[in-house]
């Protein structure tokens, strides 16, 4: 709906956009938020000032969890596609020259003997941002998304039933006025939605800064040989710095050690510096070195201390600021995305209460508080370049020790979770994902109508039961007459070997085991993969026990 009006201060008309969900920022975040909430039929806005998609290579590290979701919607196959040249690099070398055979390997595989396999149907990605970002656009245009680039959030105010912003277009000065029922704030960590609601922040503050350099090195990929390296830390004190290959070819991005705080300025980083600098860190005097771009950046570990204040919430860099190193930021932003994703579309659509809105604070940012520790933990492990980290950082035992209970294992002791410890760390010591609720949902090989799929392929756009075929107990039932009288969008499937099972496992695998149930027991799986509810056992009453799980997780009303 769009209607003609005047602003009585420049007297020009412009138009008023109504819209359920306005997003703020098209980077990474923004751009996933726009394909979840496409997948789900949620119509929404999404400006950026910018007048495209990142032309910078950075953020490349896209984690399993990250590339499950991206599954589930549909764009893992073109993230790889676009990811193709990448495909052989794996670990991370830290050496201080790349002439001879000196370094270490920090870990020279990400998934060393396909032990992976048994947790995912996914696995990493090396996907630059600037590769990724595209991909996503295209997908969230395609599915109806309205994504407005070179469009500039320049005010907004909120009341009790929604949010009206007043954008414009850098390109024809245009003024548009959009009244939204919610604001998805995913603008960066300076984030002027974050500033304008007066949200603080914690964390230890700024860590250290880097200019990313990007280059042309054609004799550079000799000098690497065989080295399939995602990253290598060059630690030669008098010119240290990671080395990125972007093509394993010619084009490369190296990060420089910058220190503002001791006065150190971006003009000092002129193109004869930084080749100076990189030949120095590599260990080749004369090797052909053309700067293409220069961008800097600051490393910094900060949550903010409300993702939600009325009908706006924080998602990505404006929730949260963490070091680079391992790629945490990015991957925590976009399970932002799909964790609010799925709430809004209950709220707007009827089937869940507003206060589920308030599981998103609840949930995701404990994770972020979490997850940037460890990021910064990592760092010192890494020894990245310009981080002195202050004393009492250290690192969490060594490179790999414990990546996938952060990765994968994290879990919501609060939030939209029933039967869960809620002082139980957010992340475990050990990688544990047994159906317990609050935790991602196992993944199970499957056969749905012949089909091989994983469990995980289930959960996107309802809640799922899922229940025993081969010692039926009265769930299945009860939950095909609650979708049918509570219009919540409920799937139910039996699992087993009998002839009424949907899904029947692969290989023989004990589902009820594996889900941490006995024979008889359901478990109840949310939109977004995460176990919402288990009965471990059979009840006298399957319906009366499903409803009032549902119900009280859905804030009902």
């Amino acid at each position: 709906m769009t209607r003609r009006t005047e602003r009585p201060d420049d007297q020009t008309d412009h138009t008023i956009h109504h819209v359920p969900v306005l997003i703020v920022g098209g980077s990474l975040v923004g751009l996933s938020t726009s394909l979840f909430l496409s997948r789900l039929g949620v119509r929404h806005t999404l400006v950026e000032r910018h007048t495209g998609t990142s032309i910078h290579p950075r953020g490349r590290g896209n984690n399993v969890r990250t590339m499950e979701l991206f599954r589930t919607a549909g764009v893992e196959p073109a993230i790889r596609e676009a990811a193709a040249t990448l495909d052989d690099n794996h670990g991370i070398l830290q050496t201080p020259t790349l002439v001879g055979d000196a370094g270490e390997w920090l870990f020279k595989e990400i998934d060393a003997g396909g032990a992976l396999a048994r947790f995912s149907p996914s696995s990493w990605c090396l996907c630059s941002q600037n590769d990724l970002e595209p991909v996503l656009l295209e997908h969230a245009e395609r599915l109806g998304g309205d994504l407005r680039y070179g469009t500039e959030l320049l005010s907004f105010d909120t009341d009790p039933d929604g949010v009206t912003a007043v954008v414009k277009s850098r390109e024809t000065g245009e003024h548009t006025t959009i009244r939204a029922d919610y604001l998805v704030a995913a603008d960066g960590p300076r984030s002027p939605v974050r500033e304008q609601l007066g949200i603080a922040q914690s964390g230890p503050g700024d860590l250290f800064s880097n200019v990313s350099i990007t280059f042309r090195s054609r004799r550079l990929a000799d000098v690497v040989g065989d080295r399939r390296f995602i990253v290598c830390y060059l630690t030669n004190p008098e010119a240290d710095g990671a080395l990125l290959p972007v093509d394993n070819r010619e084009n490369w991005v190296f990060h420089a050690p910058w220190h503002p705080e001791q006065g150190e300025t971006l003009e000092e980083f002129t193109d004869e510096r930084c080749v100076e600098h990189i030949r120095r860190a590599i260990g080749v005097a004369d090797l052909d070195v053309q700067v293409t771009g220069k961008a800097p950046w600051n490393a910094a570990e900060r949550v903010a201390r409300s993702y939600r204040e009325g009908r706006v919430f924080l998602a990505g860099d404006s929730a949260h600021e963490m070091s680079p190193t391992g790629a945490f930021g990015s991957n925590t932003g976009i399970q932002d995305a799909h964790n609010l994703a799925w709430k809004l579309a209950a709220v707007l659509d009827g089937w869940a209460g507003e206060a589920l809105l308030d599981s998103y604070d609840a949930e995701r940012r404990p994770v972020a508080e979490a997850t940037s520790a460890r990021a910064s933990a990592r760092s010192v492990e890494h020894s990245h370049p310009g981080f002195a980290p202050p004393p009492g950082m250290g690192g969490g035992g060594g490179p790999q020790r414990g990546i996938l209970s952060v990765v994968l294992g994290y879990r919501y002791p609060r939030g939209a979770v029933l039967g869960t410890d809620p002082d139980a760390p957010v992340v475990p010591e050990r990688l544990d994902l047994s159906g317990e609720p609050g935790s991602r949902a196992p993944h199970l090989a499957v056969r749905h109508r012949g089909e091989p799929i994983s469990t995980l392929d289930l959960y996107e756009s309802s809640f799922v039961l899922l229940s025993d075929a081969d010692h039926p107990s009265g769930w299945h039932e009860a939950a095909v007459r609650l979708a049918a009288s509570m219009s919540v969008p409920l799937t139910s499937y039996r699992v087993g070997s009998t002839a009424d099972a949907e899904l029947t496992p692969e290989g023989g695998t004990d589902w009820a085991v594996a889900h941490g149930t006995q024979p008889g027991g359901a478990v109840l799986v949310r939109p977004d993969g995460f176990v919402a509810w288990r009965a471990a056992a059979p009840e006298p009453d399957a319906g009366s026990a499903l409803r009032h799980a549902l119900t009280t997780l859905l804030a009902a009303i």
